[in-house]
């Protein structure tokens, strides 16, 4: 199926099925959805300084060549790309910055794994709330570098490389994983991989994100994949990215909700 047209027909699935707080029975997940709705509207004056740096990566003339190790993109066919295109097609809406902020924020948030750095305004709004360390990690080193040029948070370690050999080194020197951003490669097998690179350091506190789940066929076809795991008790489907809960003491349910 044409990848432009996929989107709009899973949107149009989505619009068809999703709730509101009305409608969820789980009282665990009535109330991590509407501390969500509160945290992004109490959530408007905050991060401001962000969402500067956003505004000047918008407005950057700079043009420059992207190693591209995943499925691409859908608006920018070449390897030279310019700054502000990236910003504008490759980063998180606001509201989904701050809904990972949100969850991140939920978990013991000691080590807080981000894989798809980009420009490095994701990887800002989570090292507000993590504790303990952040790890980063980005295949293009243009993006890399674009992402530690303004004031770098003192939590944060950008590491450049494939995430294929990265993440497993990283993961080995380290005990768990608290919380986890899946928004690299977009392929079926690389988000299966991830995930199941990730599953053994998960703790019944953690949580994971997965960006851009209905981005295309192979990312449905990932998504409903992972969320039937036997690991992963709840799921949450916000169109644009999926939240899984492992806690064994909930019931395990699949919601689709409004956001």
């Amino acid at each position: 199926m044409n990848r432009r047209v996929f989107p709009f027909l899973s949107y149009l699935k989505y619009w068809l099925v999703k709730e509101d707080q009305y409608a969820i029975q789980s009282p665990f997940v009535f109330e991590i959805y509407n501390g969500l709705l509160g945290h992004v509207q109490q959530s408007k004056d905050k991060d401001l300084d962000i969402e500067e740096i956003r505004k000047t990566l918008l407005a950057s003339k700079e043009i420059c060549e992207i190693e591209d190790y995943g499925a691409g993109s859908k608006k920018l066919k070449k390897s030279s790309r310019k700054i502000s295109s990236v910003t504008r097609y490759s980063t998180s809406p606001r509201k989904y910055s701050q809904l990972y902020q949100f969850f991140c924020a939920k978990t013991p948030a000691m080590q807080v794994y981000e894989l798809g750095t980009c420009v490095g305004l994701n990887t800002r709004y989570l090292a507000k709330v993590t504790k303990g360390t952040l790890f980063t990690f980005e295949g293009a080193s243009a993006l890399w570098k674009k992402s530690q040029e303004f004031p770098k948070p003192q939590n944060v370690h950008y590491i450049l490389g494939n995430l294929k050999d990265a993440l497993p080194y990283v993961l080995e020197k380290n005990h768990q994983v608290d919380f986890a951003l899946l928004d690299a490669n977009h392929t079926y097998q690389a988000t299966i991989d991830y995930f199941e690179l990730l599953l053994p350091k998960i703790k019944k506190s953690s949580i994971i994100a997965i960006a851009d789940i209905h981005w295309s066929k192979e990312m449905n076809q990932a998504w409903e994949k992972i969320k039937s795991h036997p690991e992963v008790i709840i799921s949450l489907d916000f169109y644009e990215c999926g939240i899984l809960f492992f806690d064994k003491s909930l019931t395990k349910s699949n919601y689709t909700l409004h956001f």
